[in-house]
């Protein structure tokens, strides 16, 4: 449990850096943080059904280069459909 939030961590904080202007640029401090582990773990879950089951690429090893690397694209995937419901929600309001 604790591997698979650092994963998501680590994939969200570099795939936000990587998507300039994304939808949550503009929040802060501990949302930010939360935003940035659920979008990685959403992400690592994406890039493994993606990458593992789907192309059979990769093993279940968390941490190799691998399993790092699809959690990163699967944030990158994550992150504009989010950034798109966001601002969906926003204008609705």
């Amino acid at each position: 449990m604790l591997g698979a939030l650092l994963l998501g961590f680590v994939a969200g904080v570099i795939a936000r850096m990587l998507m300039p202007g994304d939808a949550f640029r503009t929040m802060s401090g501990p949302v930010s943080w939360a935003i940035s582990i659920g979008l990685g773990l959403a992400g690592a879950l994406v890039g493994y059904v993606i990458f593992t089951l789907g192309l059979g690429i990769g093993d279940d090893d968390i941490f190799d280069w691998g399993g790092i690397l699809s959690a990163i694209i699967g944030t990158l995937i994550v992150l504009p459909i989010a950034g798109w419901l966001l601002r969906r929600r926003s204008v609705h309001r």
